[in-house]
């Protein structure tokens, strides 16, 4: 079968955010057809919990499933043991999930399907860029079938980290960000549109997401021909992959906004359709913008840093501060670091970048005898400290067995559980966002 048009696949997407729906969902379509839209029937599973995405988050996200259930890891493992409502098997399951969720199903999975050779091929990944915790999280992510990189520069990066550990690397698998695409930039837009890309917790302070803002009104001011927007990725109250204390949105009210300077919500690409200049501190939105020929900017201000991730943009030609943008600089991206990271490719090669992929899927599914059981780096004998409570988190015993009393939806009536996780839900993002600020400038005094 044409790895270009593996047809007619039926695959189970579980994603905790609304961010991992989104890379989840595209990769399952990314994996059937190099166009994106091949015949896939595409379940969707949403692991409960604080950044489980609202229905607006989801409509945001733009991507349809054919069913969509929000369920607890119990309830996720159980529909994997029997036969989907379609009458015919799972081909292909997406792990968009957090390291610890990632592995947590793949104990949980690999106990459920003991003995089972005619299993599915399971595929995990990274949402964007990894520029921190890549050991940990990579280890998290082994046992799959196939780890998804993003660029060249993460597989090879991927491959020496399991080689390094003794942990098998052919799993290893050189694809691109799913959602890569749209029509590049050809000339300056009327009126010139600039748009910064926030994130929910880089910067994480007060004064540094002050600072941004307040820049970014001086920008506006400095340049009234131009229209300025600030690309939000949630409202107050919803949560996305990482947890915002400080919205923009309250920081903005107090601020006062100049006429040319809107806050707006919605889908990056349509957003992407009239940028000019897309600035960041290192949103993945960079390399949406840059796949398109968008001059790009790379903040400095905070500096060059770890924790705000920018320091993947070294090499780049897009680093640059608050001060030279306002003089009207326009960052040019360097090619060669371009072609490492997937982006920006030339015709015809983003379409093929997951042409590897459905190859690897169409082998594994074609094996004599089907497939070996799942077998990630971390057990019982390598990691006895720190596995048993990873899958403690998801309800899990040692042996990947849902624990005695793990919450299932069943067992609840409808109405009251809905009321109760959202009270809970409600309870927990006014402590993050307006009770831990307090406490924590009160610790200061």
């Amino acid at each position: 079968m044409p790895v270009s048009a593996m047809k007619a696949r039926r695959v189970a997407v579980l994603a905790d955010s609304d961010t991992r729906w989104k890379w989840g969902a595209l990769t399952a379509h990314r994996l059937v057809s190099a166009e994106g839209d091949g015949d896939v029937r595409l379940d969707g599973f949403l692991l409960r919990g604080r950044a489980t995405p609202t229905a607006r988050q989801l409509t945001e996200v733009g991507v349809r499933a054919d069913a969509l259930h929000e369920v607890t890891a119990a309830e996720f493992l159980r529909s994997m043991t029997g036969t989907p409502a379609s009458g015919r098997p799972y081909d292909v399951v997406v792990l968009a999930l957090v390291g610890g969720g990632v592995q947590a199903m793949l104990h949980g999975l690999g106990r459920a399907w003991r003995g089972r050779a005619d299993r599915p091929v399971v595929v995990t990944g990274y949402v964007g860029v990894v520029y921190e915790k890549l050991a940990d999280g990579l280890l998290l992510r082994h046992g799959a079938d196939l780890v998804l990189a993003n660029s060249r520069q993460d597989a090879d990066r991927f491959r020496a980290l399991y080689e390094g550990v003794g942990a098998d690397a052919c799993s290893v698998t050189e694809v691109a960000l799913p959602f890569l695409g749209g029509a590049p930039r050809t000339g300056e837009h009327t009126p010139y549109t600039v748009v910064f890309a926030a994130q929910p917790s880089v910067p994480a302070s007060r004064r540094d997401r002050a600072y941004l803002l307040d820049r970014l009104i001086r920008h506006a001011r400095l340049h009234p021909d131009r229209e300025v927007l600030l690309k939000l990725r949630s409202r107050p109250g919803e949560h996305t992959t990482h947890i915002e204390e400080v919205p923009y949105q309250k920081l903005a009210r107090r601020a006062g906004l100049p006429p040319n300077l809107r806050l707006v919500y919605g889908h990056m690409g349509e957003l992407l359709d009239r940028t000019d200049l897309l600035v960041t501190v290192s949103s993945t939105a960079a390399l949406e913008a840059l796949h398109r020929r968008i001059p790009t900017a790379v903040l400095t201000d905070l500096g060059v840093r770890e924790a705000l991730g920018n320091h993947h943009f070294a090499g780049s030609g897009c680093l640059a501060s608050w001060d030279r943008l306002d003089a009207g600089h326009c960052p040019e991206p360097d090619p060669e670091w371009l072609a490492r990271q997937g982006v920006a490719a030339g015709e015809g090669a983003y379409a093929g970048a997951f042409d590897a992929a459905r190859a690897r899927i169409t082998e594994l599914l074609g094996r004599p005898g089907g497939l070996p059981p799942l077998d990630p780096y971390y057990t019982a004998a390598t990691a006895p400290g720190y596995l048993p409570g990873i899958l403690a988190r998801h309800h899990l015993g040692p042996d990947g067995t849902p624990l005695p009393g793990a919450p299932a939806a069943d067992r609840e009536p409808g109405a009251v559980r809905q009321l109760v996780r959202r009270a809970a839900r409600g309870a927990y993002r006014h402590g993050v966002q307006r009770v831990a600020p307090v406490v924590r400038r009160l610790g200061e005094l």
